[in-house]
């Protein structure tokens, strides 16, 4: 597939996880329905039920992480959220910028974003925003932002280079992102990074961590800070669907990898 073929997979997978509950969202994989029959693959949720802001209905259980903790938001801040879904990480980050600041979710998947539009009609915040619009090519000004969070949504972007290429011209001087993501060690063997589904559901759409780093480094950023890296156990049946015995050894030996990460950096005052 190309990479306009592939956003219409992610595009098509997401509109039908936008219309299911966060419980059979968590028991698939990443949100897509029968990929793994019975087995519980909630490996990658965290749970927000502690985060001051957190809205249970705009919870969909798709993240990796919980980027507002890291993203260093304040009070007045103008805060955009990619990959924004029902809204759920947009709520938090309301939650912090009061008043004063604005959030802004962005999101290409038109069923997500009535969604995330209902929730916020229900909070009644003037200052949220959901835009539709794609990561490679936001619809958004230049030097716009103060802050930029993604949770779990940039390792399914085709072309990694245009979206942080994006976020940094969206980026206000010396503002910064703070984003959870799926990365990789290794290799991901073929079976699986060519499966529409499994791209979808957030895994082989994954680069190598190392790869993701120089891209980052790349488009301009400095101080690059991963706060949070947590290694994915991929369960056996679901190794059995995908790979051949000499793959499994090599997920099992950690020689290949998943793993879910939260990273920050600067945009230079330039």
């Amino acid at each position: 597939m190309n990479a306009n073929e592939l956003k219409v997979v992610v595009q098509e997978k997401y509109s039908l996880i936008a219309n299911q509950s966060k419980q059979q969202n968590e028991t698939s994989c990443c949100g897509v329905s029968g990929c793994c029959s019975t087995v519980d693959y909630a490996v990658f949720s965290e749970n927000y039920n502690s985060i001051h802001g957190y809205n249970p209905d705009a919870d969909l259980g798709l993240g990796c992480g919980i980027p507002t903790q890291f993203a260093g938001i304040k009070q007045g801040d103008s805060v955009l959220d990619l990959g924004c879904g029902a809204g759920n990480d947009c709520f938090v980050a309301r939650a912090i910028v009061g008043e004063s600041g604005s959030v802004t979710g962005l999101d290409f998947t038109e069923t997500m974003l009535e969604k995330a539009r209902k929730n916020n009609t229900k909070l009644r915040y003037t200052n949220v925003q959901f835009v539709h619009g794609d990561i490679e090519d936001m619809p958004l000004p230049n030097n716009s932002f103060d802050v930029v969070v993604s949770n779990c949504v940039l390792n399914l972007v085709p072309d990694k280079n245009k979206a942080f290429s994006e976020i940094l011209r969206v980026l206000k001087p010396t503002g910064h992102f703070c984003i959870s993501d799926v990365v990789t060690q290794g290799t991901l063997p073929e079976n699986i990074r060519k499966d529409a589904e499994m791209y979808a559901g957030c895994v082989s759409g994954a680069i190598d961590r190392t790869d993701y780093l120089h891209i980052i480094q790349q488009q301009g950023f400095t101080d690059i800070t991963i706060h949070t890296q947590k290694h994915i156990t991929i369960p056996k049946e679901i190794l059995n669907q995908y790979l051949d015995s000499g793959e499994k050894v090599l997920f099992e030996q950690g020689e290949i990898g998943i793993y879910s990460i939260t990273i920050s950096a600067i945009k230079p005052n330039v």
